[in-house]
């Protein structure tokens, strides 16, 4: 109990901005008002002392579905967050499509790939498809073509979520992969990634994860030392640290990530050396 209300008054405390002078990327942000969402995420930034380099934002999530027959109304979307990043050099676009909208999807990933987009984020839950369904390895495929990162959430809100998307990055060798949250409270799946590793032609090591909101449940919890065992059999250098703002400001998530015991050179590489590698940051 002493334990728990030590991390719980962690929590409440603003980040020290020495630990924020660092090079350090959100790779998680819903900007579900555009401008004004934007507004109030680095204001939170400022009162906690945070430094950010760069800000990976998307447009669709809550309120915004971005769900399959209506690729106007999609295409809308990225244009508003793409002129977003126009004004904000530190925010990098992620843009969304619906695979079930077929050659539409498929135009509408060209056109945004087009104008410089390096991340494509889709969400089986929200957006209501089946990651198993052959119209999404054909979307991931041709992302993968167009050189564009795939960000997917696995939260394992939905029975077999791991598994299947396990499935779709065996399936997409040419295609990196970010899975969002790690699993959630699944994330002991991902240990199957120490064996298919040594699998000959079987795994092609392109599944990356961030650690956004799962980071919030485990920090200070009995599970928390096998949380981080399993980042470190996945790869730290295949981790990237996000904060699903607005559920979780980047504050609350860098103070519940600073609990997890990580040394100083993985920290680091989670906070900012993955998300420069994998996306080719200067």
């Amino acid at each position: 109990m002493k334990r728990l209300l030590a991390v719980a008054a962690l929590l409440l405390l603003p980040v020290a901005p020495a630990a924020a002078e660092a090079p350090l990327f959100d790779d998680h942000v819903h900007l579900h008002d555009g401008a004004a969402s934007l507004a109030a995420y680095r204001a939170d930034l400022a009162r906690a002392g945070v430094s950010l380099t760069r800000i990976g934002a998307m447009w669709f999530g809550g309120p915004n579905q971005a769900l399959a027959g209506d690729p106007a109304s999609i295409r809308r979307g990225n244009d508003s967050i793409l002129a977003l990043a126009a004004n904000n050099p530190d925010l990098l676009p992620i843009a969304t499509v619906h695979p079930y909208d077929g050659d539409a999807a498929l135009a509408e990933l060209d056109r945004v790939a087009a104008r410089g987009v390096r991340v494509l984020k889709i969400h089986p839950h929200t957006q209501e498809f089946d990651p198993a369904d052959p119209r999404v390895k054909t979307l991931v495929t041709r992302a993968g073509a167009l050189g564009l990162v795939v960000l997917m959430d696995n939260a394992n809100i939905l029975p077999g979520d791991s598994e299947k998307l396990f499935n779709l990055a065996l399936a997409c060798p040419k295609t990196r992969f970010i899975f969002a949250h790690m699993g959630g409270m699944n994330f002991r799946f991902w240990n199957i990634l120490m064996p298919a590793k040594r699998a000959k032609g079987l795994f092609a090591d392109n599944i990356y994860f961030d650690i956004s909101a799962t980071v919030m449940i485990v920090a200070g919890s009995p599970i928390r030392d096998e949380f981080v065992w399993t980042m470190r059999n996945v790869g730290i250098d295949h981790i990237l640290l996000g904060s699903d703002y607005p559920q979780y400001t980047l504050p609350q998530t860098l103070a519940a990530f600073e609990t997890l015991g990580l040394t100083e050179a993985e920290k680091a590489q989670i906070r900012y050396g993955t998300a420069k590698a994998l996306l080719g940051f200067e």
